[in-house]
């Protein structure tokens, strides 16, 4: 049995998509499926993976849905997959050559039960890592990784599914297209840790149409779903630094869904309060400022 699905979300993406197979193709271990979900295209993407499909080199399977956004095909995908694990490679990004064989290595050495996956390092074509290193630790909480490591810059994350999907589906506000997938990510924390090696899985290209380019747009059009997240970035902040700076996005995020009720709904109601005039700072700053974000989600 397939051991790893490798996952592709994709929008009109067939000029990009190109990279990511002959990427796949190149893997030394080809124990390994490539899960396509075509979110809406009305580029040629259908045809061309029905091409790559025929040729059958490797393993595909090709999801067609309406476009509902990156996160519903998030939900697609899971629920189509059947591998022991799955590691998401978006559609302007590729991996290196031996990546699928470290993965399934460290895995076999090192995975357990309980384990909530592997976390390793994205890098540029140049091989400049993105932002830092992972710390010299075995395993840890998703969010240690940054309120006590320290650690900036995208992360790869390759999921035990058994785990994983305990904790499915992301949850949707309306018609909003962006809901915050780190959500599930705190969740998981409470009970489950990441094993964490310096070993790059993912090579990243950022897109002028990507998402992790247009981060205060993903603000603007899914504000329920980024204050949702700040509510329990605050339930599970690790320190009250880190409860705060989520109480200032809270309070931006509710003043963009025009929410007057956003007090109600959390138990931190005197770090919120307090959290009003940078809240309404940034609110008016995401709102009026053109600035492009470097960081995905």
């Amino acid at each position: 049995m397939t051991t790893i699905t490798v996952f592709t979300p994709t929008y009109n993406r067939a000029y990009s998509l190109g990279q990511v197979y002959s990427s796949l193709l190149n893997q030394t271990n080809k124990d390994f499926k490539w899960l396509i979900v075509d979110d809406g295209s009305t580029d040629d993407t259908r045809e061309l993976v029905g091409t790559w499909i025929k040729e059958y080199k490797i393993d595909i399977e090709y999801i067609y849905q309406e476009n509902r956004g990156m996160v519903f095909a998030h939900n697609t995908a899971h629920h189509a997959m059947k591998t022991d694990l799955c590691v998401c490679i978006d559609s302007d990004d590729y991996m290196p050559n031996d990546a699928i064989e470290k993965i399934l290595a460290l895995w076999e050495k090192h995975g357990y039960v309980d384990c909530a996956g592997i976390v390793g390092l994205d890098a540029f074509e140049s091989g400049d890592i993105i932002g830092t290193k992972l710390p010299d630790v075995k395993e840890c909480r998703f969010s240690e990784l940054y309120a006590i490591h320290k650690i900036s810059g995208d992360k790869k994350f390759v999921h035990n599914r058994k785990v994983f999907n305990k904790f499915l589906p992301y949850k949707f506000f309306d018609n909003e297209h962006f809901p915050v997938t780190s959500y599930l990510y705190l969740l998981i924390e409470q009970e489950h840790k990441f094993l964490i090696f310096n070993e790059v899985f993912c090579i990243v290209e950022y897109q002028e149409d990507g998402l992790s380019m247009n981060l205060f747009n993903q603000y603007k059009k899914s504000p329920k779903s980024f204050a949702f997240y700040r509510i329990a970035k605050m339930k599970y902040a690790l320190n009250y630094k880190e409860r705060f700076l989520n109480a200032v996005h809270y309070v931006s995020s509710s003043l963009m869904a025009s929410d007057a009720k956003f007090m109600l709904k959390t138990s931190y109601k005197i770090t919120v309060l307090l959290a009003i005039p940078l809240g309404t700072c940034l609110y008016l700053y995401i709102m009026y400022s053109g600035r492009k974000a470097l960081i995905k989600i």
